[in-house]
């Protein structure tokens, strides 16, 4: 599990987000220009594009979700463990680290959901003439 490295987590989410990063190299060379309208079937290209941010979009929103419920659990634990031992002084720096942990993944869904609405933005101006997804 990634989740207990706040720093290996945003490196694999960095992974995660390449697609995204790249989204106008991505559709620039999928989307047909006019002179080559009729050599690249545009409708495919874009419904190809539009499963692949798809699927990293639930994928690293998943991964984030799952990091936020584990972190959660183990405040809760921490907490009950310092109730126990008020004066362990071990317990509570554990307790403060893994509070701003979580407060660091759950600005990381709020970085997500801009990076969403960006790619999502970006995809419909290039392949709204070609693709129209039910869900958007």
């Amino acid at each position: 599990m990634i989740c207990p490295d706040f720093l290996e987590f945003q490196d694999i989410l960095k992974k995660m987000r390449i697609f995204d990063d790249k989204i106008v190299y991505a559709l620039n060379t999928s989307i047909p220009t006019e002179s080559f309208k009729n050599k690249v079937d545009a409708t495919f290209a874009c419904k190809e594009l539009y499963s692949q941010i798809q699927e990293g979009n639930s994928d690293r929103e998943s991964v984030i979700k799952n990091c936020i419920v584990a972190t959660a659990d183990l405040v809760k634990q921490l907490k009950s463990a310092k109730e126990s031992k008020p004066d362990d002084f071990e317990v509570l720096k554990n307790l403060k680290a893994e509070q701003k942990k979580l407060r660091l993944l759950q600005t990381e869904l709020s970085v997500e959901e801009v990076i969403k609405e960006k790619t999502t933005k970006l995809f419909t101006e290039k392949c709204r003439s070609y693709y129209k997804p039910t869900n958007l």
